[in-house]
This record gives structure tokens, C-alpha cells and sequence, in this order.
């Protein structure tokens, strides 16, 4: 069976090929990622031509380290495709993300992208959303008053018992890029990510949360036989 590390460098190869020159890319964050932003490279010192908008600092460093030609939205956009990872991913194509803090602006950049690709190893296909804790970055402000709000409205819409967790590192409060506090919530379940994205977009402090409802087009999931492409709406191929 092949390691994780393995299918993370797999996917990230696939991924790379997805990219022609003269695109313009937005590139995720985290590990998964990761292994794509050095797929990519490889391109780029072939002679692949594009240019790149990145969703973190640690993801914006590594680019610059290996040679991308780095920008913003207001320089490039909109991109033509985003290549993301993903914490847990439904039979819809909807989302967790922000395990590494970074959703915020990974919801901009995909925002800003005429296709999301999200890559991943088969361990993240779900049949539902949930059983990964739910990351919501908001204002540090009375952030404390503004999660239990959050709690009190999960319990209810979705008929379980919510945890509520602060993310730390170390001693300290975890901060993102954009200088927020994040707050994760064990929700068990997510029958309607929908309803309750919607909802989460109401509650004043909130920055952004890390459900992607609608926002992926195509999928591509290594596993032990190898990547498998899953377009939304359409028919599943083996790479």
C-alpha cells in the first residue's frame, strides 16, 4: 500500500499537469499542496510560464524559494484555476477546509478563480461532513461570547452536541495570516452545509468559516491504484 507522503506526491504531479502556460494559478496551503507547489516547479524550471497568487505566507515563501513569478488579485486576477487541498470532502463536492489556519483567504483566491481543483489522498472522501472539527476564524474581540453563540446555534441546527475548542500553539492563542483567532467545532454531523453556511455568515465576529459549499470543480484522489479524477456532475476517470 503506498504511504501517505506517496499519494500526497502522486496528486500533487497530477495537479501540476492541470496547468498550462501563461495561466494564472492560485496555490493552497498546506501539505498536500505543498507536494503540488514542487510538482509545479519542476515545470516552471522546463520553461512553463505562468504566474501564481498564494493563499498563505508559508505557501507564498515556498513559491518564491522555487522560482514562481508571485502576484495578487488586484495584479492577475481572476485566475483561472486554484489548486487546493481539503480536510473532508462529501459525495457533492462540499467542503472542510482550514485544518492549517489558511481558509480565509483560500475562500478569496478560489472566489477569484474561474475552477477549483482540490487534491487530495481518498482518506478525505466522506459520505458526510462532520467527524473533521469545523474551523471558524473570527476577531479577537470578546471571541470567547462570539464562539459560544456559534455552540449555542450548532447545537440546535444540528441536534447534537457541539464542541468548542480555541486553536493554540503552544500557550498561545493560534493567529492567522490575516492577525484572527480561530475556534474549531466538533459538530459530529453536517447534514446541511448549506443551511448552515449561510447561517455562520450571519453571526457578527465571524472573519470566515471553513465550509466550501458548491465552490470545487473538480476533484483528483490518489489512492493505492493511483489518481482518480472526479469531475462534479460528470464521470470519474483513473489517471
Amino acid at each position: 500500500m503506498a504511504h501517505q507522503d506517496q499519494l500526497k506526491q502522486w496528486v500533487g504531479e497530477a495537479a501540476a499537469q492541470e496547468i498550462s502556460d501563461g495561466m494564472h494559478v492560485g496555490i493552497g496551503t498546506g501539505s498536500t499542496a505543498e507536494a503540488f507547489i514542487h510538482a509545479l516547479a519542476s515545470h516552471i524550471q522546463k520553461g512553463l510560464d505562468i504566474k501564481a497568487v498564494a493563499t498563505s505566507q508559508r505557501s507564498h515563501d515556498l513559491c518564491c524559494q522555487l522560482g514562481f513569478d508571485m502576484g495578487t488579485l488586484a495584479d492577475i486576477g481572476p485566475l483561472d484555476v486554484t489548486i487546493d487541498g481539503a480536510d473532508e470532502i462529501d459525495p457533492s463536492f462540499h467542503l472542510i477546509k482550514g485544518g492549517g489556519g489558511a481558509h480565509l483567504r483560500e475562500k478569496i483566491v478560489a472566489s477569484a478563480s474561474h475552477r477549483l481543483v482540490i487534491i487530495a489522498d481518498n482518506s478525505k472522501l466522506v459520505p458526510q461532513l462532520g467527524q473533521f472539527p469545523l474551523p471558524v476564524e473570527m476577531i479577537a474581540f470578546e471571541a470567547a461570547y462570539t464562539a459560544r453563540m456559534i455552540q449555542s446555534m450548532l447545537c440546535e441546527l444540528l441536534d447534537v452536541d457541539v464542541q468548542a475548542k480555541q486553536r493554540f500553539v503552544g500557550d498561545a492563542p493560534f493567529v492567522t495570516d490575516s492577525g484572527n483567532w480561530i475556534w474549531d467545532f466538533h459538530c459530529q454531523r453536517i447534514t446541511d452545509p448549506e443551511t448552515l453556511a449561510l447561517a455562520l455568515d450571519t453571526v457578527p465576529g465571524v472573519v470566515e468559516h471553513g465550509l466550501f459549499v458548491g465552490m470545487a470543480d473538480l476533484l483528483l484522489v490518489a489512492g493505492p491504484e493511483g489518481v482518480e479524477r472526479m469531475e462534479k456532475g460528470g464521470d470519474d476517470e483513473a489517471l
